[in-house]
């Protein structure tokens, strides 16, 4: 009976000094939103593969966005639907990777680890920064291309009041500017860098042992990475070559 009551008051105290949220749940929580991520740039890419079609197809593709639904759900309701989601996952998937990073130096205390080597490690010690130059790039995307206060002035062509949408000309005039197309170029590269780590590390947090198992899944990571990075960088490089114009 003693015992028993031991045992019930170290897993009382046990339960009380455990951190609020728990580090699996905040691990959870950055799987979830980082799918989402993934999935939302993904198919963002091959959307944006219809610039290869002309300016029609571009713009048509522009123009489904806001009406897919209609007028069963409201003009743009499914791309506002879009961005709230976004938006929540992205203030749950910085604020659960801040505590965690936040827990780990306070684990750490005054020591610190042997810095690993190899691309890997790299990849691992970049994530935090890596996701900073993110938010920097969405914010500038947003913008650039859909707000298009960045673009140069007069370049920048609002939808005509028929609803009538320029996606085509407007990602012209925006890549057409060398240094943006090198900096889009660069995120695309660091956006890659952090889904290929990220989607390595997902399947070790939600708890996948298998070697086969984990290999396959960062081959994956590794494959959804690189077709981003060729199906968006290389659009801003042939708008500079004059291929895209």
């Amino acid at each position: 009976m003693v015992q028993d009551m031991t045992a019930l008051r170290e897993g009382q105290r046990t339960r009380a000094t455990a951190p609020f949220p728990s580090t699996f749940a905040l691990k959870l929580v950055m799987a979830v939103t980082g799918v989402i991520f993934i999935a939302f740039v993904f198919v963002h890419m091959i959307g944006n593969l219809k610039v290869y079609g002309g300016p029609a197809s571009l713009d048509s593709y522009a123009q489904w966005l806001r009406e897919v639904g209609y007028p069963l759900i409201p003009h743009k309701g499914v791309l506002w639907a879009l961005r709230v989601t976004l938006l929540v996952s992205l203030v749950a998937h910085v604020g659960a990777s801040v505590i965690l990073w936040a827990r780990g130096r306070r684990a750490r205390g005054r020591f610190r680890r042997r810095r690993s080597s190899g691309v890997t490690a790299w990849a691992a010690r970049t994530m935090l920064l890596g996701g900073v130059l993110i938010l920097g790039f969405l914010v500038i995307h947003l913008l650039d291309l859909t707000i298009g206060r960045a673009v140069a002035p007069g370049a920048y062509q609002p939808a005509d009041a028929d609803g009538t949408i320029h996606a085509y000309t407007n990602l012209v005039a925006s890549f057409s500017r060398p240094w943006m197309a090198a900096v889009y170029v660069v995120w695309m590269l660091v956006i890659a860098v952090h889904i290929w780590h990220g989607w390595r590390t997902m399947a070790q947090d939600l708890g996948a042992t298998g070697h086969r198992l984990r290999a396959v899944w960062a081959t994956l990571g590794a494959l959804i990475a690189l077709a981003i990075v060729l199906g968006n960088a290389l659009i801003p490089i042939l708008v500079q070559l004059g291929v895209i114009a």
